[in-house]
């Protein structure tokens, strides 16, 4: 089917023109373009962390392609058309232009076709549905373009009807409008949301979970969190979330610290230590987060701004290998205290040291292996410990 252009984006974006994109486009031939996050990104003048593609050739033909030409390719979703190729070591997903025929709100049966359109209206929002050729050659066929100046972040069709086909949909909304919006959510978009709230319960943990932490990375997330919570969008899988002030906090401290907040940092601050364990297993946090999220919620020390360097070294010890995300959040517990700009600049510096004692030295000290020889050099790390690690 042929399609008129709409614009086309000049300069390319270097990730377009690079050496690998150019060998994987010469392979597939003239008929790929690229699709959805990076098109977007390009256009909001970003790097994208993912370059996909899209094209009217079957998965079967894609994969062969790749194969004689030497690039390994991989079936990571024959069923759905996606297939992703390692060129020179960077990775791109190409797939074949489908439409949908079933959904269920989770999965969707999808038939391939040749027709871009079709293939454009079957993605969530206006901003993720544009395509872009090899030469720069843009096309928008439900204003994504105008919607991501104007920071509108808006379904494609139906809001309603795009909800219905994938709830986790309604968790997107708000990820993407914490990057790409300005101003108030979309109506439309937002009671539509609203509407479908009972849905987010059929949703799999896993995908949840990444979209959650996708949005609280965001400078933005408190915002975005209160809406949600007065939608009624966080009642299943985040109940124990009542206010956001602890997360606005966090991040005014951070920026005055010139730091991140990362998102297991971000739902420290929204949690108490009983939270925790209830979370992680609603969120299938894996063991690591769930591990940094309990030290955080729950310090081994409090921190003292006005402590000597020994105290302080010794509380560095104790609070693991991240001290500085503890300095934050106590910080932002306590913001009018003096001296946690000083602390948290020390704690990044900090490197953890190595107890210097060891099982030979506990042997050389008369003790066998077994609950003697371990009481003992636990009573020696401890004297370490409060002596500042020397």
């Amino acid at each position: 089917m042929a399609d008129s252009p709409d614009f086309r984006l000049s300069p390319l974006p270097l990730w377009a023109a690079s050496a690998e994109t150019s060998a994987l486009l010469a392979c597939l031939g003239p008929h790929l373009r690229f699709v959805g996050g990076c098109v977007r990104d390009a256009l909001a003048g970003t790097v994208p962390n993912d370059l996909d593609l899209a094209g009217p050739a079957r998965p079967e033909t894609v994969m062969a392609k790749l194969e004689a030409a030497g690039f390994k390719a991989i079936a990571t979703g024959i069923a759905h058309g996606t297939v992703t190729a390692i060129v020179r070591g960077r990775r791109f997903e190409i797939t074949t232009l489908r439409r949908d025929v079933a959904t269920d709100g989770r999965h969707a049966t999808v038939e391939f076709t040749d027709d871009w359109r079709l293939d454009a209206a079957r993605r969530d929002f206006t901003i993720n549905a544009m395509s872009m050729d090899a030469d720069g050659t843009v096309f928008d066929y439900f204003g994504g373009r105008a919607d991501l100046a104007a920071g509108r972040v808006r379904f494609v069709g139906d809001a309603p009807a795009r909800i219905a086909e994938d709830y986790l949909r309604v968790l997107r909304l708000f990820r993407f409008h914490a990057r790409f919006g300005r101003g108030a959510i979309d109506a439309a978009a937002l009671g539509a949301c609203a509407a479908a709230a009972a849905g987010l319960k059929s949703l799999s943990a896993e995908r949840v979970h990444s979209e959650l932490f996708g949005l609280l990375a965001g400078p933005n997330a408190p915002a975005m969190l209160d809406a949600m919570r007065e939608a009624g969008l966080l009642a299943f899988w985040l109940p124990e979330l009542r206010s956001t002030a602890a997360l606005v906090r966090l991040h005014a401290v951070a920026a005055q610290a010139r730091a991140r907040v990362d998102a297991v940092l971000a739902l420290a601050s929204l949690l108490s230590a009983a939270d925790v364990s209830p979370v992680a297993a609603r969120l299938r946090l894996s063991r690591a987060e769930t591990a940094r999220l309990q030290a955080l919620c729950a310090p081994a020390v409090r921190l003292d701004p006005a402590a000597a360097e020994q105290q302080r070294r010794a509380a560095f010890y104790r609070l693991g290998d991240d001290p500085a995300a503890h300095v934050l959040l106590q910080w932002s517990q306590a913001p009018d205290v003096a001296g946690f700009a000083a602390l948290h600049a020390a704690a990044r510096a900090w490197v953890r040291p190595k107890f210097p004692l060891s099982g030979e030295d506990a042997r050389a000290a008369g003790f066998e292996p077994g609950p003697a020889m371990g009481a003992w050099l636990k009573a020696r790390e401890e004297e370490w410990i409060e002596a500042g690690c020397p």
